[in-house]
């Protein structure tokens, strides 16, 4: 494995936890063999693969039982779309049958979906890479393996309510001086609502802001390491 197709593994996964919502294309059932698009919000588990909450009376739903095979592409808006940079995710949809490993992650992410959350119809899928294509801006366009792509299991997950309820309590003014610092953002009220091996995401009054690590963190001892260096950052 290469040293550049590392770095761009690790490129599109950064890229793909700054966003939570992108065209989810499933195999359609109804016009046979025809390609389904259909919005979707997500969130990316630590190791970097997407979670979707779907019903089981959505059509992209009842594709994806008949074939699990999937197209995810995560792209910001821009003025230019054709410039801007964008993950597009090849993998097979999984159904998570315990919804609630995942749920409060989700749903700090995603709020507005705490009632389809708590409807027996709605279930977790995760969606397994099988290539990833990274279009990082002109010129930087590369097919990226699953390998090089997601992330080895850590105790960060396991960690991560833990190290929300200390920051929050006892570092929000760390977690306004690290919106000042990166983003030039003054919030009033800030809260850390995720953190995985890649950063961290802040709910800055209205405004999500996302803040990468200058490298992956795998349990809480790291993750407070790179914390108390982007806090000295800040002050400085």
């Amino acid at each position: 494995m290469s040293e550049v197709s590392e770095n761009n593994g690790a490129a599109a996964r950064r890229f793909v936890r700054g966003q939570h919502s992108g065209v989810l294309s499933t195999v359609s059932q109804r016009v046979e063999g025809f390609p389904f698009g259909s919005v979707a919000p997500f969130i990316l588990d630590h190791s970097g693969c997407p979670v979707i909450l779907i019903s089981t009376l959505a059509e992209h739903t009842k594709n994806i039982a008949a074939d699990s095979r999937v197209s995810l592409i995560v792209q910001p808006y821009s003025p230019d779309m054709q410039v801007a940079g964008r993950v597009t995710l090849l993998g097979r949809a999984q159904l998570l049958e315990d919804k609630s490993a995942l749920g409060p992650r989700y749903l700090r992410f995603h709020p507005q979906a705490e009632s389809y959350f708590a409807m027996h119809d709605f279930s977790f899928y995760r969606i397994e890479p099988v290539r990833v294509r990274y279009i990082g801006g002109f010129g930087r366009i590369h097919w990226v393996e699953p390998a090089q792509y997601r992330l080895p299991e850590s105790p960060l997950p396991h960690q991560e309510a833990d190290i929300l309820t200390h920051m929050n309590s006892d570092h929000a003014d760390n977690l306004r001086a690290y919106c000042r610092h990166v983003h030039a953002v003054d919030p009033t009220h800030a809260e850390m609502i995720g953190i995985d091996p890649d950063g961290f995401d802040v709910r800055a009054d209205q405004q999500l802001l996302r803040f990468d690590f200058a490298a992956p963190v795998l349990d809480a001892q790291q993750a407070r390491h790179a914390l108390v260096t982007m806090a000295q950052a800040a002050r400085t």
